[in-house]
């Protein structure tokens, strides 16, 4: 406990700082208060701040920071992501030297504890010129509450220096050096609910802002040495009920040094008086990252000798250099009038813009000025999926600069495919074999056998395509590397209320380096305007087989679109290829896909139905896709199943980032792979993973992944 004298000083400290803060800033010259200035960096336990406090500063909006930090009794490992340009989120786990993971031996081996959290932190006002940062953060929300923590934070930059002032509950505050001031509001507030959590996953609303409460903060001096950043941190934790343990603290005061090297930070810091730490950091901005393109340039027209007629067109060239230069495969042309409809697929160019001018100035260049209107219509399983319909003139004058104001993107429009479009399509192939491959990699963290669990390999997919509607498909899938043997844990401990739908999912991952993923036949067509439907049945997933259908409402462009999925299925004998267990349910949603305009770049998709374990309830899915086409989301479900018969985590929940794979690519090319991380996968709130989804089947007609 302080003593009235110490306390007396922290405050009148604070005091003094707030003054200098205005008085000096009240002299500066004007400036632009961006976010990230080149200074800010990742704290201990990952998020922007200083060594164990947060700050109130914020990276630029897309901003991605992965990080180690290695302080004595703890190592943390973390990934920040600046979401928007007031919300940081972050993940982490913990791994505590002093504790194992379980006092059972057979079950864990020696292997340390290792636990999960959440931090969030929203930006309240944005520093200017009078004003500074001032932030609200809550740390390790729905965990089992090692670093639980609520703050509001405040940052004034002055010259060289960075000036924090925090008040913090919880975690942070638990050196109570200054008197919770809700608690003089509210007698529950005095008195925070102790201990950990057991199962995780519920947000501890009882515990906000309550208990003791501490003054925390520092400075920060960018020093003349490029990269070079100094730290200086008062701590309002005392560290009497770590979950390491009591740990010593000689001293409240921290002391530390960043140096930042290209996308690199390292850190080095001496803490509690008596405690050296270390750590690194790698960063990227996910709207700005890219990979160099070796791609020739469009084409140019003013040099073009077009086709005197259609008869005269050299169609072996043009539809050569749809492919070569536009990526466009052609499969069906037609000309009627003076309008010429190419039909195909597009395997390059994510961007629609950009696809469609490449396209559009190959056209241009070898179409004869007869034809006024082009129709560039993309298909899918020989179905015309959408058509974009270019004035050719326009287009030309636009292309060709013609004009001071130029805006190529108004001579063309993206429109459901008409009836005209739909009649003349009369692809020469309407069946043929299917085939392709496509790499996998499943990994799973804070595992009791191994921290780091992995497998990868590749999906082998064939079939054949029997008509424009009709086919049959199967995939194999083939591990390559894993460390899997390692995998033991077949359920928890209790006895669950829930069907085992997925926590024997050990059976099925370890069973053969070779199994059969799925065996399906599968019916399309679009069966109104704008509404697709899909019939299914066979080996659908690696746990479920059955039969299903799904229907989609998905106009052009829209900001909404609709479906419902119905589906009877049996689980797979996990001992089997092809055998099945005696369970069967009946399972279904139907879903909203929203992208709001209030928030762009956002999509928020909410099914509502029954789950694989026969519950009923919601699940949740909220995307945000940045400029270099990378998509981050995160998703929850809630049922009518409760926390305690879920188990540990008490609810689904689960994260993902979508990376596009011409990231990775010197040529353009589309497709883009998934990493998921589920923290714990129960048997609530479970969906069938679906072989093929009109979502993705119709994604052409309003992109959000591409």
């Amino acid at each position: 406990m302080i003593t009235v004298r110490r306390m007396i000083g922290c405050v009148f400290a604070a005091n003094i700082v707030f003054v200098n803060v205005v008085a000096t800033t009240a002299l500066a010259t004007e400036k632009e208060f961006d976010d990230d200035n080149g200074n800010i960096s990742q704290m201990v336990r990952g998020g922007t701040g200083l060594l164990q406090t947060p700050t109130a500063r914020m990276a630029k909006e897309g901003s991605f920071y992965f990080s180690y930090n290695d302080i004595d009794q703890y190592r943390f490992w973390s990934a920040s992501i600046q979401l928007f340009p007031w919300m940081e989120s972050t993940v982490r786990y913990t791994d505590v030297r002093t504790r194992r993971y379980s006092p059972y031996e057979s079950f864990s081996g020696d292997q340390t504890l290792k636990d999960k959290g959440i931090d969030v932190k929203f930006r309240l006002l944005k520093e200017s010129y009078y004003l500074p940062d001032v932030s609200l953060g809550f740390t390790d929300i729905g965990g089992t509450g090692f670093f639980s923590s609520e703050f509001i934070n405040f940052s004034k930059a002055i010259g060289p220096f960075d000036i924090h002032l925090g008040l913090g509950t919880g975690y942070l505050g638990a050196g109570g050096n200054i008197t919770n001031p809700f608690c003089e509001v509210r007698d529950s507030f005095c008195e925070r609910p102790g201990g950990f959590t057991g199962r995780g996953g519920k947000i501890d609303y009882n515990e906000f802002f309550k208990g003791p409460a501490s003054i925390f903060g520092g400075i920060e001096y960018q020093t003349p040495l490029e990269g070079l950043t100094l730290k200086l941190e008062y701590d309002g934790n005392n560290y009497v009920n770590d979950r390491a343990g009591r740990l010593q603290q000689d001293s409240e005061w921290n002391v530390g040094a960043v140096y930042k090297y290209n996308n690199w930070d390292f850190n080095l810091s001496y803490q509690r008086g008596n405690t050296v730490g270390f750590g690194v950091s790698y960063n990227f901005n996910m709207h700005t990252v890219k990979q160099v393109k070796y791609d020739r340039p469009p084409r140019e027209l003013r040099n073009a000798k077009p086709a005197e007629s259609i008869d005269t067109i050299n169609r072996e060239r043009l539809y050569a250099d749809l492919a070569n230069e536009g990526s466009f495969l052609i499969n069906a042309t037609h000309t009627e009038g003076d309008e010429m409809i190419v039909y195909g697929s597009q395997l390059g160019y994510r961007d629609h813009d950009e696809a469609t001018q490449r396209v559009g100035r190959i056209l241009a260049s070898e179409l004869p000025d007869s034809i006024k209107t082009y129709k560039v219509v993309d298909t899918l399983a020989n179905i015309p999926m959408l058509e974009t319909k270019i004035d050719a003139e326009e287009f030309k004058i636009a292309a060709n600069y013609q004009r001071l104001e130029t805006d190529i993107q108004s001579t063309y429009v993206r429109q459901n495919p008409t009836q005209s479009t739909n009649d003349n399509y009369h692809p020469k192939d309407y069946s043929g074999p299917i085939f392709n491959m496509e790499t996998f990699w499943i990994q799973t963290f804070g595992n009791p056998e191994d921290f780091y669990l992995y497998q990868g390999g590749v999906f082998v997919n064939s079939g054949y395509q029997f008509n424009p509607n009709f086919s049959v498909r199967g995939g194999l899938k083939v591990t390559l590397l894993e460390n899997f043997d390692k995998f033991r844990f077949l359920t928890d401990s209790q006895q669950s209320q829930l069907p085992r739908v997925r926590t024997q999912i050990r059976e099925y991952v370890t069973r053969s380096k070779v199994t059969m993923e799925n065996a399906f036949v599968h019916w399309f067509d679009e069966i109104a305007e704008d509404t697709y439907a899909q019939v299914y049945g066979g080996y659908l997933e690696t746990m479920f087989g059955g039969v299903g259908t799904e229907i989609l409402y998905r106009p052009v462009d829209s900001s909404l679109s609709f479906g419902v999925d119905v589906n009877y299925v049996q689980q797979r004998d996990f001992d089997s290829e092809t055998a099945f267990f005696d369970y069967k349910a009946l399972t279904g949603h139907a879903s909203v896909y929203w992208t709001p305009e209030f928030l762009p770049d956002m999509q928020l998709s909410i099914s509502a139905g029954q789950f694989l374990a026969k519950d009923k309830g919601v699940n949740i899915d909220v995307a945000k896709r940045f400029d270099s086409g990378i998509v981050v989301g995160a998703y929850a479900a809630f049922t009518n199943v409760s926390a305690e018969e879920y188990g540990e985590g008490s609810f689904t929940k689960g994260f993902y980032i979508s990376i596009p794979f011409d990231l990775f690519t010197f040529t353009p090319a589309k497709g883009r792979g998934k990493i998921p991380w589920i923290p714990i996968g129960r048997d609530g709130g479970q969906m069938l993973q679906r072989p093929v989804k009109l979502r993705n089947l119709t994604e052409v007609r309003s992109p959000f992944y591409d």
